[in-house]
């Protein structure tokens, strides 16, 4: 039974990565929290589908469809689409009409369906038609900069961008990348001291929280399918 990932890091600044995945006899994998928005392609007994995907703030079971082959396109933190909050995503997300093999409907206009290797094209023409935006404050405090505007404003645009709060945002990331380096050997202890947890404990419910797995089967590569890189092609 394998569900096998590729995903690659994007240089377009409105994009974070694009995936592909196809599965072979999975019917469930473990769905990890993250706090990107995207769209995802897929087939499955010949028939075609598109979805937008919203941010998710906890682990769950996903159902897989059996032999379905998917794209994806995970968008940088901060920019949303003018047609559909981001606030509206969270925890869900909405699936596209009238799709077909070759092209999908997005905010009342027909786009052509992209491949992996064409996803940025894709997203250029959405920004260009202004489908897709961006608030420049949010990337600028990712950047760890402080704008010269309150703290509750930073934090009303952060939510309004993101559908979540910064602490959230925080959170969530610093528990994804403490699965991908437990995956990839180090130990809890280190994992605690490289990303400032205050103990083992905090960082085991952190992990059940958000990865839906404890650091022992991160290490082992345990507990089957799930749907997070960890610097493997190949996840069984």
């Amino acid at each position: 039974m394998e569900l096998r990932f590729g995903i690659r890091r994007s240089d377009s600044p409105w994009v974070d990565s694009v995936w592909t995945c196809t599965s072979e006899q999975v019917t469930t994998m473990t769905s990890v929290a993250g706090v990107r928005w995207g769209l995802v392609f897929w087939e499955q007994d010949g028939r075609p589908y598109a979805a937008v995907t919203g941010p998710e703030t906890r682990t769950s079971t996903a159902p897989v469809p059996e032999g379905a082959a998917f794209t994806g396109i995970e968008f940088a933190v901060g920019t949303s689409l003018r047609a559909l909050p981001t606030s509206q995503l969270v925890d869900g997300g909405a699936e596209l009409p009238d799709t077909t093999r070759w092209t999908f409907r997005l905010d009342g206009a027909r786009w052509e369906t992209p491949g992996a290797d064409d996803a940025e094209a894709l997203v250029g023409r959405l920004v260009e038609a202004g489908i897709v935006i961006r608030d420049p404050l949010v990337a600028e405090v990712l950047r760890g900069h402080e704008p010269d505007v309150s703290g509750r404003t930073i934090e009303r645009r952060f939510r309004a961008a993101t559908g979540l709060t910064r602490g959230a945002v925080r959170q969530i990331e610093r528990a994804r990348t403490a699965a991908e380096l437990l995956a990839a050997g180090d130990t809890a202890a280190d994992v605690v001291a490289k990303l400032d947890y205050f103990d083992e404990p905090h960082l085991a419910r952190a992990l059940r929280t958000y990865v839906g797995r404890t650091a022992g089967q991160l290490r082992e590569g345990a507990g089957g399918a799930i749907a997070l890189d960890l610097g493997q092609r190949l996840t069984s």
